[in-house]
């Protein structure tokens, strides 16, 4: 697989990277230990080399499973992992207070298998500790040698700003995809501005744009979709013509809805790095497919022409969680 790198940093990574959140959390019953670490070591066995956890995955067992995968492999592997919240528990609240920050990256080491975390994010900006704390801590943090890069995730124009002025912002990373875009209006430029790479997650729109979900599949309970507005019957029915514009133009190209959807972002910027998930073999092959899917000019007008037509509906996230991005 072709590399890039995030930004004008130094940091090279396969152009898809993994997101390692479904394997066990999220999005219903998981898969058991010895099948994730199959998959985690699948996906570099075909060219991926950049895996995103999070402590708030499990949470812990997340982290517990990619560094035991990672492990034989470690120094041809970036990894990224997160702090931010409370217990580590995405329910609890924020927590990015400095020696909350040191607790998390000392605890992370030891669940990754590693002497270094590659790429370290916030997980939500938190609205209680000043952003400069936040970064000067992880500028420690990279001079103790114990991380490498610092990262930010669903944070704000200004947030992005104060970040990079004491520690450079090496990555942003955020819910970017054809049915999501929001990025583009500010996001994007100052990450293009400062050198900053991007990293999309749910680049497939949480498995929608793959076109294997309709407005009657059923979701585990335990499966976040669930309280996702975007993700009701109704609203499913009504982004149905998404995907079927997709799979239009997907079936000229002799490709699949997915690798559009990841050739798309590939195509916008050359420090864009989506990172799809899956619990799948036969998903992770076709995703990494994506990345050979050549876009001309032509196709991406199709594209853009197609995604216009149709007024994607329903919110990404519940009240709640909405109030925790963008700050």
């Amino acid at each position: 697989m072709q590399k890039r790198k995030l930004g004008s940093s130094s940091l090279e990574v396969s152009a898809l990277g993994f997101g390692c959140m479904g394997l066990n959390y999220g999005y219903g019953p998981g898969l058991d230990k010895p099948s994730a670490i199959a998959l985690i070591r699948a996906a570099f066995e075909s060219g991926v080399t950049f895996f995103d956890t999070a402590e708030a995955y499990g949470p812990f067992t997340n982290e517990e499973i990619v560094g035991e995968a990672l492990a034989p492999i470690r120094d041809r592997v970036v990894i990224a992992t997160k702090f931010g919240f409370k217990r580590g528990d995405s329910g609890a609240g924020m927590d990015s207070r400095p020696e909350r920050i040191r607790a998390v990256a000392e605890a992370a080491l030891k669940r990754l298998r590693t002497d270094r975390i590659d790429l370290f994010y916030q997980h939500r900006v938190d609205p209680a500790v000043p952003m400069e704390d936040v970064a000067g801590t992880v500028r420690e943090l990279i001079l103790e040698g114990k991380v490498g890069h610092f990262g930010l995730s669903e944070a704000g124009v200004q947030s992005i700003r104060r970040a990079h002025a004491v520690q450079p912002v090496t990555a942003v990373q955020s819910e970017y995809s054809l049915w999501w875009r929001a990025p583009e209006a500010e996001v994007l430029p100052v990450c293009e501005e400062l050198g900053i790479g991007f990293v999309p997650f749910s680049p497939l729109g949480k498995g929608f744009l793959t076109g294997k979900i309709d407005d009657k599949t059923p979701f585990a309970k335990d499966d976040f979709r669930n309280i996702v507005p975007r993700f009701t019957p109704e609203n499913r029915k009504a982004n149905q013509a998404l995907v079927d514009q997709l799979g239009s133009i997907a079936t000229g190209k002799q490709v699949t809805a997915a690798q559009i959807a990841l050739a798309w972002l590939l195509a916008q910027r050359p420090w864009i790095v989506p990172i799809p998930g899956t619990t799948k073999q036969g998903r992770l092959t076709e995703n990494i497919g994506g990345a050979s899917v050549e876009l001309t000019p032509a196709d991406l007008r199709d594209i853009e022409g197609a995604v216009a037509q149709v007024d994607v509906q329903g919110a990404r996230y519940p009240e709640h969680l909405q109030k925790m991005v963008g700050r």
